[in-house]
């Protein structure tokens, strides 16, 4: 395209020669600047009659601000009702984890009062900005996911607890006759019969006929029989090669392959067998290999199966002449 321009004399003219890419930058350009003019003339009569009041501008401007406040509304919502769900899977979370936790304290021997206790908070408060729902949003997760982590230990700590309170229950600590006086210990003596020098491989209770017989520690009973030595018998196994072994009583309440539980009552106090007088001749035997029985009476719950295996005597056997 090619354009003439003269003045209106027709004294002096000019020739524009536009091309195909001069006429597209015109048009954009004019077509640009008809916009921005659109934009301005359309955002300064929006104003001017939202200011003023106008008609038909203040009923458009409430239908627009209605709807932003919808759409907000429905966001809020929408936030509102994960954020819900949330607490709710923390509230179910902490309900276990504190159950977790009493039952893991009761294993343990602690008040479950001091571990709900609320923890001391305090400092000097300095202000801030408000959190954001995307901040609250990472706050739960990290509390969701350090729930886990406690609630994954105090179950790891719960079974292991569990098993060494197994452990200590089938560890021989319970006095055989409750309130009795102990009687000849374990060792060498002067046997009551013979009058020989003889091992007596038990521990005697001086007891009332007819007083219970409880068992040390949970287990099996593996023997329930009359013996010449110790007249009505009974043994328990213990686990872990451990077996307690119960002499003289006048009558048992047990049977071979009964289950008995620490304190149960098995039999009662008799002077059956070889015997001078009523008493319980209580034993405490180790892969077969008698044990001094005050050891684990005396140390009570801190003895371990395991550890008292090495402190076994030199000497043997499952029936020793002069023993009572």
């Amino acid at each position: 395209m090619q354009l003439i321009i003269t003045d209106a004399w027709l004294a002096r003219s000019r020739a524009i020669h536009l091309t195909g890419t001069k006429l597209t930058l015109a048009a954009l350009a004019a077509s640009c600047v008809l916009t921005l003019l659109a934009a301005g003339l359309y955002h300064w009569v929006f104003l001017k009659g939202a200011r003023e009041g106008w008609p038909v501008i203040g009923t458009l401007v409430r239908v627009i601000v209605k709807d932003e406040f919808e759409q907000r509304d429905r966001f809020m919502r929408e936030n509102l009702d994960l954020l819900a769900r949330k607490l709710g899977e923390m509230q179910a979370r902490l309900t276990q984890l504190e159950s977790l936790g009493e039952r893991v304290s009761g294993l343990a021997g602690l008040n479950p009062n001091d571990i709900k206790a609320k923890p001391g908070q305090g400092g000097a408060y300095v202000t801030g900005r408000p959190l954001s729902v995307e901040e609250l949003n990472a706050t739960l997760a990290d509390l969701d996911r350090l729930t886990d982590q406690r609630t994954d230990l105090l179950t790891v700590l719960e079974s292991r607890l569990f098993d060494q309170k197994i452990l200590k229950m089938m560890v021989p600590t319970q006095l055989p006759v409750s309130g009795a006086n102990p009687g000849s210990p374990f060792g060498w003596r002067i046997d009551p019969i013979t009058g020989r020098q003889a091992l007596h491989t038990g521990l005697d209770f001086q007891a009332e006929g007819g007083k219970a017989i409880l068992a040390a520690a949970g287990g099996v009973v593996v023997a329930q029989e009359y013996h010449p030595e110790y007249g009505n018998m009974v043994e328990v196994d213990h686990g872990n090669d451990l077996i307690t072994r119960y002499g003289h009583a006048s009558r048992t309440l047990v049977k071979k392959g009964d289950l008995v539980k620490q304190g149960q009552k098995i039999a009662e106090v008799g002077s059956t067998g070889r015997s001078t007088g009523s008493h319980l001749h209580f034993e405490v035997l180790i892969q077969g290999v008698y044990q001094d029985p005050q050891k684990f009476l005396a140390a009570g719950s801190k003895l371990k199966p395991q550890s008292v295996a090495q402190a076994a005597p030199p000497w043997r056997g499952q029936y020793q002449p002069g023993r009572r």
